[in-house]
């Protein structure tokens, strides 16, 4: 055998050295769970020991499960705070920042990584579970699309978004007189960054209410923490529609937003911007309705300003964690609805957490077809296979007892009621950050529980999908059937 024939088998083997970086990713593809609840375990540590640093505070340093709670909160883009941002110095806000970044690009980047790289080295059961969580960014063609080229793509569209939020949040805070010049900027980097990964962290201490009447402030940060919660698949997908290009980046049509087709969207694509069209809709009408004569959020405002407090808090509880009214002064029934939107959460593969709108409208779709006596459950023309229903189920089933678990611990080891603490513990699962006033009075044991929570929250859907897919594999033989009584 000759030394090139040898070589070559080698190379087909995957033995050669310049490629051992790419074997081991491939190989840590094989349980992208482990490698999500790695990596942001190690961000949350670093990041917490960060925040031990004497200059990270503007006073005292506060306790350890303090620190690691704001590191958890920041990596996980939920912001829930146990401490008041005034607290932090400049460099501790850095710091922060940098955390919300990291966490809210990482996920993003690792998702890339998993749905391209399963396009070219992994099976088709493999292939099927990284697009289960992440969304095929074109269904059949993610072996054309270059590894480097959706990361940049990826990047892009996170520097244009938030740079262009940015520069308009600058402009109004600067020019409205509401900061200095350079506070303004700062100010207008900060939540741009925050708005587009959905941390909801504010360097306000009453968050956005100051601004609640202020359309200028609101809408642009309502704008960016949507497109952050529909995700990257979404918003890749209808760019290369509007370019007229393919997934290897050919020109394939004219350019322009004429060339917008729903109708040729991913089935990903069409349920999860019907589900948040739906939601967008819903949640500030619902709001608006419930909340219009309560004195203690909109009740005082002008007809405009109730308008627009309603748009942002309607919207604002699936993902961003933002406010603009006080929370602590919501009704019962708004509770309730404001808990239930977080449960939701926006779309995969985005910064958001929950169990995702497209889990949410499977269950939909599932109970639709059951009341109309169909064996098949169909969507926008298409039949969703019976692991796609066992996995929207699944999640639902676990996030739910994740969520009433926590608030039962929450309730048995502290004095409060059952609605604020199934709304604290929603908003930890569904990495939202809003709260009715509890999170600074929670004790040691609640907060070391959030910081599980949020973490699980983070990662869970996707660890509850990839453990269903990777045992996912057809037994030699099969039960007897028979049916027990139901309902």
């Amino acid at each position: 055998m000759s030394a090139t024939s040898g070589r070559r088998r080698n190379w087909c083997r995957g033995d050669n050295v310049n490629d051992v970086p790419q074997r081991r990713l491939i190989r840590a593809t094989e349980n992208p769970a482990r490698l999500v609840l790695s990596a942001f375990a190690s961000l949350i540590f670093v990041g917490a020991l960060l925040l031990r640093l004497p200059f990270a505070f503007d006073g005292p340093l506060p306790p350890f499960v303090d620190s690691l709670f704001a590191a958890t909160s920041a990596t996980t883009v939920t912001g829930l705070a146990t401490i008041d941002i005034g607290s932090f110095s400049i460099y501790g806000e850095l710091i922060l920042l940098i955390l919300i970044q990291i966490g809210g690009f990482g996920i993003m980047a690792i998702g890339a990584i998993l749905s391209v790289v399963a396009s070219h080295r992994m099976g088709l059961s493999q292939r099927r579970l990284a697009e289960a969580e992440f969304g095929s960014l074109d269904s059949g063609t993610l072996a054309e699309v270059d590894l480097r080229g959706i990361l940049r793509r990826v990047a892009e569209i996170t520097l244009i978004i938030e740079g262009t939020l940015a520069i308009v949040l600058f402009a109004r805070l600067w020019l409205a007189g509401y900061e200095t010049p350079l506070r303004a900027a700062y100010s207008g980097l900060f939540h741009s960054i925050a708005s587009f990964n959905n941390a909801g962290i504010s360097l306000y201490s009453d968050s956005l209410e100051q601004f609640s009447g202020d359309a200028y402030i609101l809408l642009p940060i309502s704008v960016a923490f949507i497109l952050g919660g529909l995700g990257f698949p979404i918003i890749i997908e209808v760019l290369r529609q509007v370019r007229g290009t393919g997934p290897s980046g050919r020109r394939t049509s004219r350019r322009g937003l004429l060339r917008i087709d729903p109708q040729r969207w991913s089935l990903h694509a069409k349920i999860t911007v019907a589900a948040t069209g739906a939601l967008l809709v819903f949640g500030p009408v619902a709001v608006a309705i419930l909340e219009w004569r309560n004195s203690k959020t909109l009740g005082e405002m002008g007809v405009g300003e109730r308008i627009l407090a309603a748009w942002f808090q309607g919207t604002t509880p699936r993902t961003a964690g933002f406010n603009s009214i006080d929370i602590g002064g919501l009704q019962e029934p708004t509770l309730l609805l404001v808990t239930t939107l977080m449960f939701i959460g926006a779309g995969p593969a985005s910064t958001s957490g929950g169990i995702k709108v497209t889990t949410f409208a499977v269950l939909g779709f599932v109970i639709w077809a059951e009341v109309r006596g169909r064996n098949d459950v169909n969507a926008f023309g298409r039949r969703l296979s019976r692991g796609v229903v066992r996995q929207a189920i699944t999640i639902a089933l676990l996030s739910v007892g994740l969520v009433v678990g926590t608030a039962l611990v929450l309730v048995g080891t502290m004095d409060i009621t059952l609605t604020p603490a199934l709304f604290e513990a929603t908003s930890a699962f569904g990495t939202v950050g809003l709260s009715t006033g509890i999170t600074s009075q929670l004790n040691e044991i609640s907060r070391f529980l959030l910081v599980l929570v949020m973490l699980a929250g983070r990662i869970g859907p996707m660890t509850f999908v990839t453990a269903i897919a990777l045992k996912s594999r057809d037994l030699p033989y099969r039960y007897p059937e028979e049916r027990p009584i139901i309902g």
